[in-house]
């Protein structure tokens, strides 16, 4: 069911904005969980780095309000344990970083994987995703930007600054 133009009006060149970014994301990591090489890292913070700036986006947009503050159903959650488990493979040895989660509630720091917060963001990004395909773009962003805010922002941003110091090592720790 698609929803009627007007209800969308001024979100739509967003929602195909997000979607494409969306769409770029999902392809490039699963791609790099078939078989990224050494280019994994690199280019897994490309990846991060380009979907987070999509979620900037949504961040500085004013809040997407549903009508009747109502979600549709959209199915089955998506299986990523496939993605999940390749792209733990890919990063054997960096995988597991340490992470301050909320540096303004909890201090403490905590233990975490790349792999894990990767297909944390992929699952809640196809989320949006099969509503924008539903036809549904206003339910799209909104569900991109309120689960930006409470989930797959902060996965996405420990996950770039995870993948940012693995890179960073590699080129400064040059003996």
């Amino acid at each position: 069911m698609s929803e009627p133009a007007g209800q969308v009006g001024e979100w739509r060149p967003l929602a195909e904005q997000i979607a494409g970014n969306v769409r770029n994301f999902i392809d490039g990591v699963a791609a790099l969980a078939q078989g990224g090489g050494d280019e994994t890292v690199p280019m897994l913070l490309l990846e991060v780095s380009q979907i987070l700036l999509a979620g900037a986006q949504l961040g500085a947009s004013r809040d997407v309000i549903l009508p009747g503050n109502w979600e549709p159903e959209v199915g089955e959650d998506p299986d990523l344990d496939a993605l999940r488990t390749g792209l733990a493979g890919r990063l054997a040895g960096c995988d597991e970083y340490a992470e301050v989660f909320d540096p303004y509630r909890d201090t403490s720091c905590l233990s975490f994987r790349i792999s894990d917060d990767i297909a944390a963001v992929t699952a809640d990004l196809v989320h949006g995703l099969k509503h924008y395909q539903a036809g549904r773009s206003l339910e799209a962003l909104w569900w991109w930007q309120y689960s930006y805010f409470n989930h797959w922002g902060t996965h996405g941003g420990a996950a770039l600054r995870a993948l940012h110091a693995v890179v960073a090592h590699a080129s400064l720790d040059v003996a």
